[in-house]
């Protein structure tokens, strides 16, 4: 019993590391958006923007497999602009 205690404790902080990567490469989508207004040079800025979007992606995909293919397309999901839309209308037809 306690084996299968430890088992849930452990696969809790797993997904929750990984959802918690998934959130941190979502932050770091946000440096290619910023970076173009900073008093930096030409080359920096290159630099920043395509570092984060290498690393934004690598953090994403290592969160993905902690947390499950079906989590992580989920999550995803959320994201598509495109769906975005879709909720809403859905929401006015509820009401």
């Amino acid at each position: 019993m306690r084996k299968g205690k430890r088992l849930k404790q452990s696969k809790s902080i797993f997904y929750n590391l990984g959802m918690g990567l998934l959130i941190l490469s979502l932050l770091l989508w946000l440096i290619p958006v910023i970076t173009p207004f900073t008093s930096f040079s030409t080359k920096v800025k290159a630099g920043a923007i395509t570092g984060s979007i290498i690393i934004a992606e690598i953090i994403f995909w290592i969160g993905a497999l902690l947390v499950g293919k079906e989590v992580a397309a989920k999550f995803k999901g959320y994201l598509n602009p495109k769906n975005w839309r879709k909720k809403s209308e859905e929401q006015q037809h509820e009401d």
